[in-house]
This record gives structure tokens, C-alpha cells and sequence, in this order.
């Protein structure tokens, strides 16, 4: 077998494991207990199983190992992911079993966002001269900034059924194809590759009506694990680190939204709160699943598009990121991301 059909196996399997680990971690869940009560921030309505994102990280990182094994990805690259991305995962785990203080979370990320730069490296120069930067210091203070922020977007992304899981297969599947078309890293192109098939494994059992939620050992995961990907990516091909922005654009533009205002009025920003835009959405809707297929929606049929134009003009990167981004960002303030409502 060529090494594409090998990738594509290697996907399906991981995929398989996803979602038969997913049931093991529910049963486990409900026999222990392990639940997420409904309080007044939440979006649900009914005690669920949590924790299903320990089988995302399980499936993922016995699929790099593989791909190492089998000389498909760099080993630098998969020790990241399974360093890094394992020490965000575990602290959510922790922190799904026992609420850990902010300042651990955030020592944690940074720590495995350092870790990311120093063996990967940072932002590409040519981002960077984009932006009017140069030097590898800007380059590695924005991929830092970038990675740590990126972990928490998907942390405050995760709030109705479907939603973290089907962004992160399309992100992940997205920059596959898109990596793969454009002459970009095959071992790359197989990491993402398995890691949307091991969320599509999970995804089965959180579509709406969610069995399981993800919880922080999935949330952290995924976001850490797709930017060290993306960052990989664009540092050894001809795609710009752009559009890995572009493919999150519904979750960078509303989670930074929802933030900065936050910010602004002065909340404690880092406390649980339903003043995102897709949680607006769910209460209005009175539904989650209307609202995972609109994020769908937008992710297949507006940033896939531009996300494509700007792998064929990478020069223009900049441009297309805030052409994909800027209806978004004012759809966002009119329908109130971030405004204090409830």
C-alpha cells in the first residue's frame, strides 16, 4: 500500500476508536457520576455525561505514534502534540473533575504554547512582514500569543452540542485538503487528517441531542493541537498561517468579540458566562442544532472559499483574512457578542 492509502486507513481506524472510546468514557461517566449539571450560564437543560474528549486525545495520539513509527510524520511534530497537547489535556481533565484556579489553566497553556514555538517555531516572516514585523522574537511572541489563545477559544467555544466538535473537523479536514493540494507537508496533511477523524469518532455521540459533552480535556486539546498543526503547516508550505485564521473565523471573530468587550466593561473575564453570539443564537432558536449546522453553514460556504483564494494568492493573505472576517465581525457587534443581556 501506497502511503495515501495508508493515511486513509490509519484515519478510519482512528475514527473507529473515537467513537467506541467515547462510549466507554460515557458509561464511565454515568456510573461515577461524572456529569455537567445545568446552572444558570449553561445552555443545556439536563445532567449530561462529560469528559468525552479523553477519547479524542486517546485516538489521536496512538494515530501519531503510528505515523511516526511508520516514517509518515516528523517526530518533532508528534512530540509536541503529545507533550504539549497531553498537559493541556490533563488539566482539564482536572479541572472537569475539580474546578482549577485560572492561574494554573493559564500557566499550563503557556507553557505548552512555549514549547510549541521553541520546537516548531513561531510565526513565519512573511506573515510578519505582512503585519510590518520582523525578527524571530515578534514571530515567536505571536505564534506564543496565538497558541495560548487558541487553546482557550475552543475552552469558551464549547458551549452547545456539536458545535467544538464539527469546527474542529472542519478546521482540521479543511487544512488537510488545502495542505495537501498546495504541496504542504504530507506528514502534516496525515496528523490533520486523523486528528478530524478522531473528532468525527466523538462527534458521533455529541451531535445534537448530545450523550457526552467534550469537556475541558477536549476543548484545550483540540484548540492546542489545531494551532500547533497550523503553525506547522505554514512554516513548511506554501499555505500562509492566514488561513488557518480564515477556517476559525466563526470561533476566532466571536470568542475575541465576546472577550474584549468583556474586557472593556470590566468582568472577570476568565468566569463562565452565555453572552457569546452562538449561545444568543441557542436561547433565541430555543434549539442547539439549528445553530451547529449555521456555523456549518458559513465554515463550508464563505471561509472554505476564501480560505482556497488565499492558498492560490498567498500574497494577498492579508486581504482575504479580513475580507472573510469582516462581515463576521459586524454581524457579531450587531447581534450583541459580548453585551452584558443576561
Amino acid at each position: 500500500m501506497n502511503d495515501a492509502a495508508n493515511i486513509i486507513c490509519v484515519a478510519i481506524v482512528t475514527c473507529l476508536i473515537a467513537w467506541f472510546s467515547t462510549e466507554l468514557v460515557r458509561r464511565h461517566a454515568l456510573r461515577n457520576a461524572i456529569l455537567d449539571i445545568p446552572n444558570v450560564r449553561s445552555s443545556h437543560a439536563t445532567p449530561t455525561p462529560r469528559g468525552g474528549g479523553l477519547a479524542i486525545v486517546a485516538a489521536f495520539m496512538g494515530a501519531l505514534v503510528f505515523l511516526v513509527a511508520c516514517r509518515l510524520l516528523q517526530f518533532n511534530v508528534a512530540f509536541v502534540l503529545i507533550a504539549g497537547g497531553g498537559a493541556v489535556a490533563l488539566t482539564g481533565y482536572l479541572d472537569d473533575r475539580s474546578p482549577l484556579p485560572a492561574g494554573i489553566r493559564i500557566c499550563v497553556h503557556v507553557t505548552a504554547a512555549t514549547l510549541a514555538v521553541l520546537v516548531v517555531g513561531g510565526i513565519a516572516e512573511q506573515t510578519l512582514r505582512n503585519i510590518g514585523l520582523h525578527g524571530i522574537w515578534a514571530g515567536g511572541l505571536l505564534g506564543l500569543i496565538a497558541l495560548t489563545w487558541s487553546i482557550n477559544l475552543f475552552n469558551f467555544m464549547d458551549g452547545i452540542d456539536g458545535i467544538a466538535g464539527s469546527e474542529a473537523v472542519f478546521v482540521a479536514g479543511a487544512g488537510a485538503l488545502l495542505n495537501w493540494r498546495y504541496g504542504g507537508d504530507s506528514g502534516l496533511t496525515a496528523a490533520m487528517l486523523v486528528l478530524a477523524a478522531a473528532t468525527l469518532g466523538f462527534l458521533i455521540w455529541n451531535w445534537p441531542p448530545a450523550r457526552i459533552f467534550m469537556g475541558d480535556v477536549g476543548s484545550g486539546f483540540l484548540g492546542f493541537s489545531l494551532a500547533v498543526l497550523g503553525l506547522a503547516a505554514s512554516r513548511h508550505s506554501a499555505t500562509p498561517i492566514e488561513i488557518w485564521a480564515i477556517l476559525s473565523g466563526v470561533f476566532l471573530v466571536d470568542a475575541t468579540v465576546t472577550l474584549l468587550r468583556r474586557i472593556v466593561r470590566g468582568d472577570r473575564w476568565f468566569e463562565a458566562h452565555r453572552l457569546h453570539a452562538y449561545q444568543y443564537f441557542a436561547r433565541r432558536w430555543r434549539s442547539h442544532l439549528p445553530v451547529t449546522v449555521l456555523v456549518i453553514v458559513i465554515n463550508l460556504f464563505w471561509l472554505f472559499p476564501w480560505a482556497w483564494i488565499t492558498a492560490i494568492y498567498p500574497a494577498r493573505a492579508m486581504v482575504c483574512l479580513i475580507v472573510a472576517l469582516a462581515p463576521l465581525i459586524v454581524i457579531a457587534f450587531l447581534i450583541g457578542a459580548g453585551r452584558n443581556r443576561v
